[in-house]
């Protein structure tokens, strides 16, 4: 019989879920694997599963329950393949250090991937005492995080979390997305109240240590669950046009007022893009920024309809491959 879970710890084809009775390891079943078509069909952290918990050891995972929201990128080191990272996720806090780690073009990145996941995304800008111009970084990070919250703490004082606390409210899920060394286990450790998560310093580089290796939901004093992720400096895009349509809204409005409505925005006469980037209304870098996304989103969507198509006819050719094999076996 199988009873409903939680996903709280993925690492590689291994889980742990937790149910009102505990938490055990788990597996997923080899009829979920067999009928699933693509990498994000898989339970992730965060996931609401029917497991079977008969063995006390292991449980066998047989069923994903409709998700709220999915948290999906392009897998690292891989241009066909996506990876989902966290489900059910309420708010995604998009990390980002006020260093040398600063960058609009990743944040826009993130941005897009958050807002195709169907959380909601608040900018979290760290390590606020690294900064000498807190206000100028806040106003650029205003300039492409338009209608989200952005936040600036600072781990070294004792309540540089606190902004962060009206998001995690008893019953609610938050995910904390950002590259290593952003201080993302720091923040979390505070909300914990203790030091349960490692944390490492900056390399000689200015760059973080990876001082998380896998994804784990974690429950708060509060009644609340956090999941922290590994770091990903690099966010490839996967199917999220939705996603970066709402991040660059902004472009999408100059756009919609070119003369033609086909315009490609290279040379054709009445094109408003144009116009805006000559004036400067429009940033050179962000438009760069859409168009790099765009092509990386079109390219992911076509990739996942090819491998989708080509799983599936596998599937059907294996199915009656076995019909023949019990066939001509009689």
């Amino acid at each position: 019989m199988s009873i409903q879970a939680r996903v709280v710890l993925q690492e590689r084809g291994l889980y742990r879920i937790r149910t009102d009775h505990g938490e055990q390891s788990a597996l997923v079943s080899g009829k979920f694997q067999y009928d699933a078509l693509s990498a994000s069909d898989y339970p992730v952290v965060g996931d609401f599963v029917l497991a079977d918990c008969t063995d006390p050891e292991t449980a066998v995972i047989h069923r994903v329950l409709p998700r709220k929201s999915l948290f999906v990128r392009r897998a690292a080191g891989t241009g066909q393949a996506e990876q989902a990272v966290a489900a059910n996720v309420d708010t995604v806090f998009l990390c980002m250090s006020l260093n040398n780690d600063f960058s609009l073009r990743r944040l826009e990145r993130y941005l897009s991937v958050a807002w195709e996941s169907g959380a909601q995304p608040v900018v979290v800008l760290t390590k606020a005492d690294l900064c000498g111009d807190v206000a100028q970084k806040q106003l650029e990070v205003e300039s492409v995080a338009v209608g989200v919250p952005i936040l600036v703490v600072s781990s070294m004082a004792q309540d540089g979390y606190a902004q962060i606390l009206p998001y995690v409210t008893a019953g609610r899920t938050v995910a904390f997305v950002g590259s290593s060394g952003v201080g993302k286990s720091t923040l979390i450790n505070r909300l914990l109240g203790e030091e349960r998560l490692a944390t490492g310093g900056l390399r000689n580089d200015d760059k973080g240590h990876h001082t998380t290796t896998h994804r784990e939901l974690l429950s708060l004093p509060n009644g609340a669950m956090v999941i922290d992720t590994p770091g990903m400096r690099e966010l490839g895009m996967w199917d999220a046009a939705l996603g970066v349509a709402q991040t660059f809204a902004d472009v999408k409005a100059l756009a919609a007022r070119c003369r033609f409505r086909d315009c490609a925005h290279t040379g054709e006469p009445g094109c408003a893009v144009r116009a805006a980037l000559q004036s400067g209304e429009l940033d050179a870098g962000r438009w760069q920024s859409y168009q790099k996304l765009m092509a990386e989103n079109a390219y992911a969507e076509s990739s996942e309809h090819y491998l989708a198509a080509k799983e599936q006819k596998f599937k059907e050719i294996s199915k009656i491959n076995k019909h023949r094999s019990r066939r001509f076996s009689k």
